[in-house]
């Protein structure tokens, strides 16, 4: 559990019990081109997340700050994920995540939006956490099943992330793409199921402790 007054930022201390949230006009304003989905109250996100209201306090001035006018465009988002990614072409994958985090695929990220997913990822247990990775990051076309393309499309928008050479791209993310693929097509019928998904990732070690990475405190 986060402190009273937490930091952001070396020197900006935060004071929890301050009205921050709930007392800005901003957020209680109504967005002019998203005007239904810019309205994220207090005790709703308390109810619908595992955060406390100093935590979602905390979260909302941080969000502020770097996105005052209320939203995260997509342009945006990309330029975020290239600043921590300079080696690489963050793009496609920042497209990805993009999509994943837009809940209500308006065109924007929201305040409630960014909430609602960190709940899940932070507080969430690990077949929750799969589950959202699942529908939201690798099931691309919402059909309730990946293909191997898809699969495909994933592991390659990763090389791309991380700044794989070009001359070797193509066999090595076909390669990990199949890799992957086959371990979790349990009954080897051409796609993933979110059963065989779960079934593969609960028994994997590493990907239980790279899912164990998420676990934080505000």
């Amino acid at each position: 559990m986060m402190s009273e007054t937490t930091s952001l930022s070396s020197g900006d201390k935060i004071d929890m019990h301050s009205s921050t949230l709930m007392d800005d006009p901003d957020l209680l304003g109504t967005h002019p081109i998203f005007p239904s989905t810019y309205r994220p109250f207090l005790d709703e996100l308390c109810s619908t997340t595992k955060f406390t209201k100093s935590e979602i306090r905390f979260l909302y001035r941080g969000f502020k700050q770097e996105c005052p006018g209320g939203i995260v465009q997509e342009d945006t988002f990309k330029d975020i994920y290239a600043k921590f990614f300079p080696y690489g072409n963050s793009s496609v994958y920042a497209h990805l995540v993009f999509k994943a985090f837009d809940i209500t695929s308006c065109g924007a990220i929201t305040f409630k939006d960014m909430v609602l997913t960190l709940s899940i990822l932070l507080r969430g247990s690990n077949r929750e956490k799969l589950k959202w990775i699942f529908s939201r990051l690798y099931d691309l076309n919402g059909n309730g099943y990946i293909t191997k393309l898809e699969f495909f499309n994933i592991i390659s928008a990763i090389h791309d992330l991380v700044g794989v050479s070009k001359q070797v791209e193509d066999r090595k993310t076909k390669d990990h793409a199949d890799k992957i693929f086959n371990k979790f097509d349990i009954n080897r019928d051409g796609i993933v199921t979110i059963e065989e998904f779960l079934e593969s990732c609960l028994k994997d070690e590493l990907i239980l402790k790279s899912l164990q990475a998420f676990n934080n405190t505000l």
